[in-house]
């Protein structure tokens, strides 16, 4: 494994981080109920629009140099280290970041495994000249990252997308050349695969949090090999595609959950393709589900449902004989022992523990006659509960 070379100068690091503040417990968030109602039953352009008003209105910018406190609560790992994408491998990682310690930035890194930095998976260059600080894209901790320094210069502003013949490889897998996605063959960054689902959530975010302003960004050049020039559907057919597998072959993952629950909570908004995953499909997919071919046959209101709580007693039943008549009660014969009956239209035996049963083939406006008979054992042995007032009751069928 690499080891980390610790003799670049400390000035490389945020000077002021001598004197850093220490975090205060936050507590998570999740989504108030209410959150997304206003985007219920919504798909397409229009579901999109309604979750961009969503994730804005409460959107309270961070700065730039607050992130690096930030990352110390949206992206820790159980053991305190730094949760980098870019050099985490679940389970082995070829190495870890510590928090403050391994921080540098305006440097270029002289190899992985030297520092980390400030990542912006949504490149500036995408959305305004180089070097830009356009608020609030510039801080918006949803697509910004603590990675590795060098694996973040070599991604530099390219896409991401898929690698067969990589011309560098990093050391946990990540993978920088042609793209092989079908519509596109322009060099390309490809995270691990544990990655990928974030990642395309985070495009998905991207395009929602700022769909009133996305369709200018298609204007600056590195941003032209995915972006179409539209609000919505932003990308171009190839990009959607690739996300889509991407975020269907990665679910959703608790280290999501946990860090839109902390973004949440410092900057005010969620990231709702995480909260909802089907909202993907429901905006950049197929939409909702085929409608039906056909609707049920003979439709109304033929059944009646029975409620009762079961027998107590010494002696429980195993079971129960529910009698039926459409002529009254005294048309109702009583059971006799030793004769199990049959289910048929007229009796349905139901087992003790069961405290319901449906009727259904009657006939709406008919009126039903029912007696509930308790039992022990079964066949010639069964028993039944005749002494005392059988339970019983009529009902109308609508």
């Amino acid at each position: 494994m690499m080891q980390k070379n610790n003799s670049h100068p400390k000035s490389c690091r945020l000077a002021a981080l001598a004197g850093a503040l220490v975090l205060t417990t936050l507590l998570y968030a999740q989504p108030p109920a209410d959150y997304y109602n206003n985007a219920s039953g919504l798909n397409g352009q229009a579901l999109q629009q309604a979750l961009h008003v969503i994730i804005s209105e409460n959107h309270e910018p961070v700065t730039y140099s607050s992130l690096w406190t930030h990352f110390q609560t949206t992206d820790q790992k159980s053991n305190g280290k730094v949760w980098d994408i870019y050099s985490d491998f679940p389970g082995n990682p070829p190495y870890e970041y510590t928090f403050v310690d391994d921080q540098c930035t305006d440097i270029s890194a002289p190899n992985e495994n030297y520092c980390y930095n400030r990542e912006h998976s949504w490149p500036r260059s995408w959305y305004g000249p180089a070097g830009n600080e356009i608020s609030p894209m510039h801080t918006d901790l949803f697509h910004l990252y603590p990675v590795d320094a060098w694996v973040n210069e070599l991604r530099s502003n390219y896409p991401y997308g898929e690698v067969n013949a990589p011309i560098t490889t990093t050391l946990n897998g990540g993978k920088l050349g042609p793209n092989t996605t079908p519509g596109y063959s322009g060099i390309v960054f490809q995270p691990i695969d544990e990655y990928k689902g974030d990642l395309a959530r985070t495009y998905f975010y991207m395009a929602t949090r700022y769909m009133d302003q996305i369709a200018s960004w298609a204007q600056f050049f590195a941003a032209q090999a995915i972006l179409n020039g539209s609000s919505h559907p932003a990308f171009k057919p190839w990009y959607i595609d690739l996300l889509i597998s991407w975020h269907e072959a990665d679910p959703v993952s608790q280290k999501e959950i946990d860090r839109n629950n902390a973004v949440f909570a410092i900057q005010g908004n969620r990231n709702p393709f995480i909260d909802h995953p089907e909202y993907v499909n429901y905006i950049w997919g197929t939409g909702l589900s085929g409608e039906p071919a056909h609707h049920v046959e003979g439709f109304s209101a033929q059944t009646i449902i029975l409620t009762w709580e079961d027998a107590t007693g010494d002696v429980l039943p195993d079971g129960y004989l529910i009698r039926l008549s459409d002529q009254g009660f005294q048309h109702i014969a009583v059971p006799v022992n030793g004769q199990a009956v049959a289910d048929d239209f007229w009796n349905k035996n139901v087992p003790y523990g069961r405290q319901s049963h449906t009727f259904g083939g009657l006939t709406p406006g008919s009126i039903y006659y029912f007696k509930i008979f308790s039992y022990k054992g079964l066949g010639s042995e069964i028993v039944y509960k005749i002494a005392g007032e059988v339970p019983q009751v009529s009902i109308i069928a609508k």
